[in-house]
């Protein structure tokens, strides 16, 4: 059994308060004895996609940053490029991007990183003996870290359920071409009833994909990359993931990836995953969401699995219901869960120590 360690905490709370409650939490947890003197020590992070307010605030980082600097370590905060179009695209647009929400080296007292993984050298293949994958292409600058410090919004996500650690490690370390691997079977399919030929999907599809046909959004599943852009750019809940022909693969492809990174890293790994403003969809679409639960506060813990799962739980009881198969009936999260548990990247159970 794993410990847990958790802080009330409201976005209604002064940020102040927050950075107050963020550093009674590292304290009292010692979630950061991970890093010892001299770790270069990667805060693996999202720094927000333009319109979206979600993300970790950069004062928040700048706490993270700030103890394992007085711990000796020397911390980045780092990020990859993403499948999607938008600003996130490209490691130029998307540390431009990252310095407008407020990341910068004055602010947070640490590098900010987005490796160009057009670049060979930024990218390392690991070998590994999974369902699905016998190698994982990730960044490097994950790989070569002393130690790593996952800082992770905790929320919902379209195709994964809901996210929060194991996905910002998952999915967050991976190069395009990783991600990709994971996107790699799921193609979505239009519901031509509900299609209104607004063209939405067409102007955001990565991969020009998307056509007209009669007056009907039609997707190529050749140049489909499965990047689900399409969905959450479809106002009318025309498209959807034909789950049953391997779209529900995702997680534990994502899982797998996450082992990659994870696996060597044991020892030197902290969890702290921000249950506030929790959303339907992640911080990558460019669009404030509204929450589909009250604020909880801030979890942190050595363990991935623990961690997520109590955020989970502690959502459920928050909203009086499971939330997030309310809002995505057809994807299970809890199945990254034990899939997680099952390759030996933590447990399921979990001790809750309030501070």
């Amino acid at each position: 059994m794993s410990k847990v360690y958790f802080i009330k905490v409201s976005e209604s709370d002064p940020v102040d308060t927050v950075k107050a409650k963020l550093t009674r939490l590292i304290d009292g947890s010692r979630i950061l004895d991970p890093v010892a003197k001299g770790d270069r020590t990667a805060v693996k992070m999202h720094f927000g996609e333009e319109g979206n307010v979600g993300h970790i605030e950069a004062a928040y980082a700048g706490i993270v940053c700030g103890k394992i600097t007085r711990r000796g370590g020397r911390p980045f905060l780092a990020d990859t490029n993403t499948l999607y179009k938008g600003r996130r695209t490209n490691s130029k647009d998307h540390l431009k991007l990252a310095c407008e929400h407020g990341f910068t080296k004055e602010s947070c007292s640490a590098e900010i990183i987005v490796p160009d993984d057009t670049k060979k050298e930024n990218v390392s293949e690991v070998k590994m003996a999974g369902r699905f994958f016998k190698s994982a292409k990730v960044a490097s600058i994950f790989l070569k870290a002393n130690a790593i410090v996952s800082l992770a919004h905790f929320k919902g996500h379209m195709m994964t359920g809901f996210g929060g650690s194991l996905k910002n490690i998952g999915m967050g370390c991976a190069s395009r071409e990783g991600k990709l691997a994971q996107h790699s079977d799921v193609t979505p399919m239009v519901i031509l009833e509900r299609c209104t030929a607004c063209e939405a999907c067409i102007k955001a599809c990565p991969a020009d994909a998307i056509f007209l046909r009669d007056n009907k959004a039609i997707i190529n599943p050749v140049k489909c990359i499965g990047c689900a852009t399409c969905i959450a750019a479809c106002v009318s809940g025309a498209i959807e993931v034909n789950w049953e022909s391997g779209g529900s693969n995702i997680q534990e492809k994502m899982i797998e990836y996450a082992s990659a990174v994870l696996l060597k890293k044991k020892g030197k790994l902290a969890f702290i995953n921000f249950a506030v403003k929790i959303t339907k969809e992640c911080d990558c679409l460019a669009r404030d969401d509204p929450r589909i639960a009250p604020d909880i506060g801030i979890f942190a813990s050595t363990d991935p699995v623990s961690v997520d799962k109590a955020c989970y739980d502690a959502a459920a009881k928050a909203a009086g219901k499971d939330i997030f198969k309310e809002v995505h009936p057809r994807r299970d999260g809890s199945r990254q869960l034990k899939c997680a548990s099952q390759l030996g990247l933590g447990s399921l159970d979990y001790e809750l120590i309030e501070l």
